[in-house]
């Protein structure tokens, strides 16, 4: 039995961090336009959004634990929007970090899988992605958010542990250009929001009222991490 047992964990260690070869590059084309289609066009966008609620959300909650704040809770909800409540010093580096977080998770974590994919570990990024998700899962404070989460981390796991190499590295390209590309989209929503008036207390504005930084500039670094974050990930995924 140990031997079976050493042998399944050998099997399993070998299979998540060993790395495969590259995909042709018209998957490569291919998962990006899938992936810019799912962002564009505001019907797809309204459900394709959630995922980028997820990533956002889960990096105020990241963040906020690694700051040493404590985390309540996380909620998400079907317009797409979400709310992670955290307690601790309500000023200070860790508070400025974790609202900061928000806008910039996810074409963060989109280029962190970029640079998994360019050194061929695919399959270990679906388990982390799936680790990630399960963590988040412990935290979410409704049902809905329950939902979505349980939905999403079920398909990385289905995929990841079903799926034979040439799927997995088709899903697994398809996310990452979309948490870039869907990451580049909400910053500029939220300054048209605020244009008409509305979101007066948005990350930038919070994050304005604790650095006494314009909110302006927040809006900037957003807009700097994900446009960056869409060119690294180019140049990786591509390789030019």
């Amino acid at each position: 039995m140990n031997t079976l047992a050493i042998d399944g964990l050998t099997d399993l260690w070998d299979r998540v961090f060993s790395t495969q070869p590259d995909p042709d590059l018209w998957v490569v084309v291919a998962t990006a336009v899938a992936a810019l289609l799912m962002v564009v066009p505001h019907p797809l966008w309204r459900l394709s959004r959630n995922a980028i609620t997820i990533a956002h959300e889960g990096g105020h909650g990241l963040v906020a634990l690694a700051t040493g704040r404590r985390l309540d809770g996380i909620r998400l909800h079907s317009d797409t929007s979400g709310l992670t409540v955290s307690r601790g010093k309500p000023t200070g580096i860790g508070m400025i970090l974790t609202a900061a977080a928000g806008y910039t998770a996810p074409p963060l974590l989109g280029l962190g899988g970029a640079a998994l994919l360019g050194a061929g570990y695919i399959t270990l990024l679906l388990w982390l992605a799936t680790g990630l998700l399960l963590v988040m899962l412990v935290m979410i404070r409704n049902a809905y958010g329950v939902l979505t989460v349980i939905l999403s981390g079920g398909t990385f796991l289905l995929v990841s542990w079903l799926a034979g190499p040439q799927v997995q590295a088709a899903f697994a390209y398809a996310v990452v250009w979309f948490l870039v590309l869907g990451g580049v989209r909400p910053a500029f929503e939220l300054q048209a929001k605020r244009r008409r008036g509305g979101a007066g207390d948005s990350d930038a504005d919070q994050l304005s009222r604790l650095t006494n930084v314009p909110a302006g500039l927040w809006f900037f670094l957003f807009h700097a991490v994900s446009l960056c974050s869409l060119i690294g990930t180019t140049r990786w995924l591509l390789r030019v």
